[in-house]
């Protein structure tokens, strides 16, 4: 049997009351779809009573099954039946205590208006969210640990309703000990999706928890239409600027591969990416050999590692000095932009503002199309 929230029970209190009986509902019929237009990665849906389905079938890359969880409205557990073997977790809602595990459900959960609820989180200090970090420096929110190795302990006493969790594989030890203690660990995969649209849209699969789909709708629509209006300002443009990324670790340069979410951003940006035709979704590992054959006249070199400055490449490697981007003083990093404890806004904002890293890449390659526009993530190197 798997694990799942047990549903509460209520008793009269009054002599003479009858209980009411029990609601049995399809829960392979539903009555209503949400709409997701980008996301591959989840379906929600809603039956006729009132509960709502959520399957994720992209829980960390390759996954060979996915996850299914029951949200009931809180006034109806008492009244509903449903079969426990049909889902990994039945949870009531709105939850008011939770758990994440991820920094990308941070700006989610605040656009939401509901990082009050965030009682918990592993490796606090990757935070870099001003009002979050607040709530973390009053004890609001209690360090965890971290991840791969949450403690479990903290997590049981806190007692939360669910723990969002992330996962790069299904043997995870600390969340089958939280599962055996009857806490629902629910899998948010927003990472796996390989499109910027596609990582924003989950915003619309922690909604449901907090009963705020209508709002995670008009904030996802708005982000979309900037994202899409932009995106065809660029396209207007008939020169391309050539583009290099990555840098080398270790002898070994790494790059996003063509149909990563990285490259996604600079195509929609209408700029020529010289691995654009390669098929990986994830990094290419490559030689500085073959960078320096493709890359070295192109016209921007964009996310060079953690670099902040040309001294600091120019000592890390000479080869660098070679590139025109280089040479010319056309690299921009997102290092710079960091939370007060040194947590970088790009991984923890950026897949849920797709726009505004879409707005800067255009200012870079475009600057006549968004003249205005103030970098935000992406910033050139000292």
């Amino acid at each position: 049997m798997r694990p799942t929230l047990l549903l509460p029970f209520f008793f009269c209190l009054f002599l003479g009351c009858k209980e009411k009986p029990k609601e049995p509902i399809p829960t392979t019929l539903a009555s209503k779809s949400t709409i997701i237009d980008h996301a591959k990665g989840f379906t929600i849906e809603k039956t006729s009573s009132g509960v709502t389905i959520i399957n994720v079938s992209s829980p960390w890359p390759n996954a060979q099954t996915g996850y299914k969880y029951a949200l009931v409205p809180k006034q109806k557990l008492a009244s509903i039946t449903l079969d426990k073997d049909e889902f990994d977790a039945i949870i009531g809602v709105p939850v008011g205590n939770v758990i994440s595990t991820s920094t990308t459900h941070i700006p989610t959960l605040e656009a939401l208006g509901v990082i009050d609820a965030l009682k918990g989180f592993p490796d606090t200090q990757y935070i870099s969210s001003v009002k979050t970090r607040e709530l973390i420096d009053d004890g609001k929110i209690k360090e965890l640990g971290n991840n791969e190795s949450i403690n479990t302990e903290m997590v049981i006493e806190l007692n939360p309703e669910v723990v969002f969790g992330f996962s790069i594989n299904n043997q995870n030890k600390a969340y089958e000990t939280l599962q055996r203690s009857n806490i629902p660990v629910v899998y948010n995969g927003d990472w796996t999706e390989e499109t910027p649209l596609g990582k924003a849209e989950w915003i619309k699969f922690m909604a449901p928890f907090f009963q705020k789909e209508q709002l995670a709708d008009s904030i996802f629509k708005n982000i979309a239409d900037s994202y899409n209006h932009v995106k065809s300002l660029a396209k207007k443009v008939k020169k391309q600027p050539t583009v290099l990324s990555g840098a080398l670790y270790k002898d070994v340069w790494y790059l996003p591969g063509g149909n990563s979410w990285a490259a996604k951003f600079l195509k929609d940006a209408n700029a020529s990416y010289a691995w654009s035709n390669t098929e990986q979704t994830g990094s290419l590992n490559l030689s500085i050999e073959s960078v320096l054959a493709k890359g070295i006249e192109t016209d921007f070199w964009i996310s060079p590692s953690q670099f902040t400055s040309y001294r600091e490449m120019e000592e890390a490697n000479p080869h660098y000095l070679k590139f025109k981007a280089f040479q010319n003083k056309k690299v921009y990093t997102f290092a710079y932009t960091k939370g007060e404890t040194g947590g970088l806004l790009y991984f923890e904002l950026g897949p849920n503002r797709p726009d505004l890293i879409l707005k800067d890449l255009i200012h870079i390659f475009h600057p006549e199309v968004l003249p205005k526009h103030e970098l935000f993530f992406f910033k050139p190197l000292n």
